[in-house]
């Protein structure tokens, strides 16, 4: 093997450690990113439909309240009618959403609970604001319907919350593991360095150094004083083979004269 071909080689054994550490790297924190990806993607978008709804469910609320208990303008005021049906239209786009989004253990149990207590309040909602009810419809019926499906929203809006408290700690966990994987795998990257660094100017350097030697020695055997205080085995070397260059020069140029 040629000593270009195996500063090849040594090179590219550096570059495939630079390379592999710059890789397993990438490869982990994309991994962390996609779990964190996952949070945000699935338990917070249920996080947020559960706010609309809530805010929804307040606007048809008092709603209905203005007209179980206002004045006669204020019940057949067409801005409170507006403001139900925008509740409405919201809350159910928020629902819709939600049974599209059902990522927990019993979360669908809790959206089919949802549906129910929310078809029963819109059923007292439209007699109420119909007929304008009666104190017992409002507090016996009504009140409960409401608190029920809020009460309902809230259970779908704690469990995701815990799952992402929950999920948030695993990647804690996968990002400290993450870490330690890491230094280990850097630290053997590292080590391997350091013994190419090592080992290889130290062969290269041995295999230049012995030529020299070898060098010095045929010349010295053949006669030819080697004067040479330098360190360095390349120069050493050089200069070995213009002593012998000239010598052999100066024994052709006798012989041509001769």
């Amino acid at each position: 093997m040629s000593l270009r071909t195996k500063l090849t080689v040594g090179l590219g054994f550096l570059f495939l450690i630079i390379f592999g550490l710059v890789l397993y790297n990438s490869y982990e924190i994309q991994q962390l990113s996609k779990d964190a990806d996952n949070i945000l993607k699935d338990n917070y978008a249920s996080l947020v439909y559960c706010k609309n709804m809530l805010v929804a469910l307040d606007d048809m609320t008092s709603t209905i309240s203005i007209k179980a208990f206002g004045s006669s303008r204020e019940k057949t005021s067409s801005y409170d009618l507006h403001l139900f049906e925008s509740g409405k239209a919201a809350f159910d786009n928020n629902l819709n959403a939600e049974k599209n989004n059902i990522t927990e253990i019993h979360e669908s149990e809790y959206v089919t609970e949802l549906v129910n207590a929310y078809g029963l309040f819109l059923s007292l909602s439209k007699q109420i604001a119909t007929t304008g009810g009666s104190l017992t419809l409002y507090f016996d019926d009504f009140v409960p319907a409401a608190s029920n499906t809020r009460q309902t929203i809230v259970k779908i809006d704690d469990l995701n919350m815990q799952a992402v408290e929950r999920k948030s700690q695993s990647t804690k966990v996968s990002a400290r593991k993450m870490t330690v994987s890491m230094g280990v795998v850097g630290t053997v990257g590292i080590l391997l360095a350091f013994l190419y660094f090592w080992y290889f100017p130290f062969f290269v350097s041995n295999s230049i150094s012995y030529l020299a030697k070898r060098m010095n020695s045929l010349l010295q055997g053949a006669g030819i004083k080697v004067d040479s205080k330098t360190r360095d085995e390349t120069l050493l070397l050089l200069h070995s083979i213009n002593l012998l260059e000239n010598q052999f020069v100066g024994k052709k140029s006798g012989k041509q004269k001769a």
